[in-house]
């Protein structure tokens, strides 16, 4: 299904690559390592929608002053997601399950959240349908395991078509007032569910396993 979809997008794959290069320059898809099943860490794929400018210090500017209106419109029809393909197709990810979050967030799972994790990560799933970014972490996560529990084919297509549906409405895209959706740590630090020691021993595990895998990436 995979293989049939990449070459059925091929036309729109190569209109939004020529606008990213025009409107952004190269690289026109980014990579961004995630945890998959059983936490095995994998490179997903996106298109690209925000600049890589940076202040005087050379730290990345705010996702809100890197993200370009071009980079709206994609993120508003998900359309950004479509390289994604590629990940279904090597067998790192499923067309539904739970989303790979970022590393920086599994870090911060609790054992009950951890289980989201059995299952192979999905391009959509039943969190996205029932809010995406705009119901809190802990909400998200009871749709995953809720999902993880009972998963059938007729569940999945409802799914994927709940999933059109809301994509062509241009539905919870976005958390209120924010470009991107609020890291997992960001959200437990505010809602003062843990301090800032532990928000950043945890910020460099991350940081340590994401170095781990990508000097096996370079080894291989």
């Amino acid at each position: 299904m995979s293989v049939t979809a990449l070459i059925f997008l091929a036309p729109v794959f190569w209109v939004i690559s020529w606008h990213i290069k025009k409107n952004l320059g190269s690289p026109v898809i980014f990579s961004q390592i995630r945890p998959g099943k059983n936490n095995k860490l994998f490179r997903l794929y996106k298109f690209r929608s925000m600049t890589d400018a940076r202040d005087k210090d050379g730290i990345l500017l705010p996702d809100n002053e890197r993200m370009t209106d071009f980079g709206r419109k994609l993120r508003a029809t998900s359309l950004d997601e479509l390289p994604e393909l590629w990940n279904i197709l090597k067998g790192d990810m499923s067309i539904v399950g739970p989303r790979p979050q970022l590393v920086r967030d599994m870090v911060f799972f609790t054992e009950e959240e951890m289980h989201r994790q059995d299952v192979t990560p999905g391009l959509t799933g039943l969190a996205q349908i029932s809010g995406r970014n705009n119901i809190d972490w802990k909400e998200r996560f009871a749709y995953d395991l809720q999902y993880i529990q009972n998963i059938n084919l007729q569940e999945d297509l409802r799914i994927i078509w709940r999933t059109i549906f809301k994509v062509s409405q241009q539905e919870d895209i976005v958390t209120d007032g924010m470009e991107t959706s609020e890291d997992y740590g960001d959200w437990l630090l505010r809602q003062e569910k843990i301090n800032s020691l532990e928000y950043a021993d945890k910020q460099k595990q991350a940081k340590h396993l994401i170095a781990d895998f990508e000097r096996g990436e370079i080894s291989l």
